[in-house]
């Protein structure tokens, strides 16, 4: 039972426009969309200094606890709140804070990776996957980790190449077929995005009616 919830998955490759297409739709919808993010569930790693931690491979699916997400998302389409963990991109670990999440009519899953995993996949009622040119992401990747993460220009290259990019033509790319809409150039798709809030909202007002 999923108490009238809808759950939209979004997906893509790192900086495809994931979380601008998220942000359209949370402007539209507000306070009745909820959020779960896959960079949340990275693994703890106490035991590895902070240099060994730079070292690790954050782009393949071993590096996030994605059962613990399954988990938390099944409680949230049942109605129940969840303690989301938190992750420190600053110190390439899991911080000790969690987050309250509570479910409300709209859960938005996003991430690189959500649809790799088929427990995660099959909880999700509508699977976007955003289909953006790899020059370009890299681009939007360089500006975030710069300006935002504190990165060196070397080191976003470095992982780029090792990590990056390699993952994303095993992984990410080869799970846009469990995708139902292809959506290219994300939240700047005026007409893919007036079809999804056009979902969104019918479903908003079925519920209604149902409570009605």
């Amino acid at each position: 039972m999923n108490h009238g919830i809808l759950v939209i998955g979004i997906a893509g490759g790192s900086g495809s426009g994931k979380t601008t297409l998220m942000k359209r739709l949370i402007d539209q919808f507000r306070d009745q969309v909820t959020v779960l993010s896959h960079d949340n569930y990275y693994r703890r790693h106490d035991e590895m200094t902070y240099e060994e931690r730079c070292r690790l491979n954050y782009d393949e699916p071993g590096a996030l606890e994605t059962d613990l997400m399954a988990r938390h998302l099944d409680l949230l389409r049942r109605g129940e709140a969840i303690r989301c963990p938190v992750y420190d991109f600053a110190v390439h670990n899991r911080s000790d804070e969690t987050i309250l999440i509570v479910p409300k009519k709209v859960i938005i899953v996003e991430g690189i990776l959500i649809f790799e995993n088929k427990a995660l996949r099959d909880l999700m009622d509508i699977r976007i996957f955003v289909d953006t040119d790899a020059d370009v992401r890299l681009c939007r990747r360089i500006r975030r980790d710069v300006n935002k993460r504190g990165r060196t220009l070397e080191s976003v290259l470095n992982q780029y190449l090792q990590t990056v990019k390699p993952m994303h033509e095993q992984y990410v790319e080869p799970s846009k077929r469990f995708a139902d809409i292809v959506v290219p150039e994300g939240g700047k798709n005026q007409v893919a995005l007036d079809m999804i809030i056009g979902r969104i909202r019918h479903h908003l007002e079925e519920a209604c009616d149902t409570r009605a």
